[in-house]
């Protein structure tokens, strides 16, 4: 039995052992939570951020900055590859945990998207209880995407919704405009592709491995012209590829659906699309939400299927406006 937690424990300590050359910075608090301030009151790296993202994916792979090229472009990117990738990106990486701790008299409310191995102990999120993935270590790891560091209150309420002792529970924190949190978001390039499988009801149990390249979005003013730009590298300038067992005629079937370009509003930068919904998050279509290009090999037939492709112009005019 793979344990994602106890494996992405070995990668935090690899982070928190030589915090100050990451640019983190490590707080035990008093009930014995690891907490590692990756981009709130630190300036983090990119370095960081490869392991953050490792240690998302419960090191079940390999992360790596590097040169992408899209069309003219020859821009910083994240590669991913991923082995066990249901378990590794929909048990693990996927930032499906809304972690809502609410006020008391003392204490104002919390909130933070949560992603990582913790969730596969959670397993409170829809996705999460789609996957047939149940971790029983004593450990979680959790990254949360927010301006906030936990304090003691905070960790302890995560910790028992893990299951496991504070003293057990490690969390990572980087606010989305962060170096730490720009590398985090694109090494989501092969979940989100798994995450459109999820969605249109395809079998991600067909998966047998994953990789993608996504363009490293420039560090933004602000947390959300930073989701804009993460969430703009993805739709038009991410690449997933995928090797698969099925049916050719289902793939054939399901291909032309996983591109970004398949959704209703494709087209308009993330930006464009905020504003269009009021601001309104969850008025922009589900279906959107997955790499520019997304090509299927099936190891059974040898054929591979491909859809979409990545968008030059929109790349240029999103990430460097």
């Amino acid at each position: 039995m793979i344990s994602l937690n106890d494996r992405a424990v070995k990668t935090v300590q690899r982070l928190t052992e030589a915090a100050e050359c990451f640019g983190v910075a490590v707080t035990r608090l008093a009930n014995g939570a690891e907490v590692v301030d990756a981009g709130v009151d630190v300036p983090g790296s990119l370095d960081a951020g490869r392991l953050v993202a490792l240690a998302c994916l419960g090191d079940l792979g390999e992360v790596r900055i590097s040169a992408l090229h899209i069309g003219d472009l020859v821009l910083p990117g994240v590669e991913v590859t991923v082995d066990v990738p249901v378990v590794a990106c929909m048990a693990g990486q996927y930032a499906g945990w809304a972690v809502k701790v609410s006020a008391d008299e003392s204490h104002r409310s919390y909130f933070a998207m949560g992603s990582g191995p913790a969730r596969a102990l959670y397993r409170g999120d829809p996705v999460s209880a789609d996957v047939d993935y149940r971790d029983t270590s004593s450990q979680a790891v959790l990254v949360l995407e927010t301006r906030t560091l936990p304090g003691v209150r905070e960790t302890g309420w995560i910790a028992e919704k893990c299951g496991v002792e504070p003293g057990g529970l490690h969390v990572l924190v980087a606010p989305t405009a962060s170096l730490v949190g720009s590398v985090q978001v694109a090494a989501r390039i092969v979940e989100t592709g798994l995450h459109k499988m999820h969605e249109i009801g395809y079998d991600m149990g067909t998966v047998r491995s994953g990789f993608g390249t996504c363009p490293l979005a420039p560090l933004a003013a602000d947390d959300l012209k930073a989701i804009g730009r993460t969430n703009d590298a993805v739709l038009y300038g991410g690449r997933a590829w995928y090797t698969v067992e099925d049916d050719d005629a289902r793939l054939e079937e399901v291909i032309t659906q996983l591109p970004s370009s398949s959704s209703r509003d494709y087209g308009a930068s993330f930006g464009e699309l905020f504003e269009r919904y009021g601001g309104d998050f969850y008025k922009l279509d589900p279906l959107l939400f997955s790499p520019a290009e997304i090509t299927l090999s099936n190891s059974v037939s040898g054929r591979s299927f491909h859809a979409g492709r990545v968008d030059p112009e929109m790349i240029a005019k999103t990430l460097f406006g």
